[in-house]
């Protein structure tokens, strides 16, 4: 068992003649990814690496039971390629994009809400990756991840990469890897995460990579307290020296006030008993798995 994505996951790709699009499909499906069909408006009819491209995303669905999403479009077209995603059925969509407008993702996350079955990663995200199933729907390098036990939800690419490896050298390896992205509206949160990996009979601990802005951090610390999670978490938070109201590499890191402090997030796990590393290297150390 893994969460969202495993080898039941029939992948297209939006954006799939696009530069990222091809070499990203092409490292997917290298490390075993089911990618069925892709969608370039106008391209219908070509090929990228085997793969069929169709003009829309229903067709796509339609003539090849794809169930899935990655979309690599300019942000610009984003919404529209959310909006086309979520109307032709497919129940998981990873947006990479980054830089998309705030209104856009709202109407993408309502459309996807409204559908209730749709679940959206990101955007602005490096997408989900599952070593024991061999399926990643992700820009993730493939070399420094192994299938093991401990889930990964991160609000950071670049620190993924960074503890998954650790975990990899130390053993333990990881079940599912989640990047949920770093911008201020997204869908997936790390709330939703938990209750997944909660469920998951592969996965013996998380690790939650969170950083500055919002309060993404303090509502998992909260739903961890009040429900007696049954698994250790651990968790890292990236930006504590960044200075109040600038924003820190992504949209969403950015400190109001008070809230979204790094000192704000490392106070809520405290009171939820999930500790929290100083450094990436610590992670293992504190996991008790």
């Amino acid at each position: 068992m893994s969460i969202i994505v495993d080898q039941g996951t029939r992948v297209i790709v939006q954006g799939i003649t696009g530069r990222e699009g091809r070499f990203h499909t092409a490292s997917m499906l290298q490390y075993g990814t089911n990618i069925v069909a892709g969608v370039t408006p106008g391209k219908g009819g070509e090929e990228v690496e085997g793969v069929p491209v169709y003009d829309t995303a229903a067709e796509a669905v339609a003539r090849h039971q794809a169930n899935t999403s990655i979309m690599f479009v300019p942000a610009r077209f984003a919404r529209s390629a959310i909006l086309e995603a979520v109307d032709a059925g497919l129940s998981t969509i990873v947006a990479i994009t980054e830089g998309v407008a705030h209104k856009d993702a709202i109407e993408g996350m309502a459309r996807a809400k409204q559908r209730g079955d749709t679940i959206v990663i990101g955007p602005n995200c490096p997408g989900v990756i599952s070593p024991s199933k061999k399926t990643k729907v992700g820009i993730m390098p493939n070399h420094i991840f192994k299938a093991g036990r401990v889930g990964i939800v991160s609000r950071s690419g670049s620190l993924t990469y960074e503890i998954a490896w650790h975990t990899t050298r130390a053993g333990l390896g990881q079940s599912t890897c989640v990047g949920i992205g770093g911008d201020a509206i997204i869908g997936l949160d790390f709330v939703g995460a938990l209750k997944m990996f909660r469920d998951d009979d592969e996965t013996e601990g998380v690790v939650l990579i969170g950083e500055i802005g919002g309060n993404a951090e303090e509502t998992a610390a909260a739903y961890i307290a009040e429900t007696g999670y049954p698994k250790p978490v651990v968790a890292y938070i990236a930006g504590r020296m960044a200075p109040p109201g600038k924003r820190m590499g992504h949209a969403g890191a950015i400190i109001m006030g008070e809230m979204g402090t790094a000192r704000s997030k490392m106070d809520a796990f405290a009171a939820a008993s999930v500790p929290v590393a100083d450094r990436p290297s610590q992670i293992v150390g504190l996991l008790r798995v």
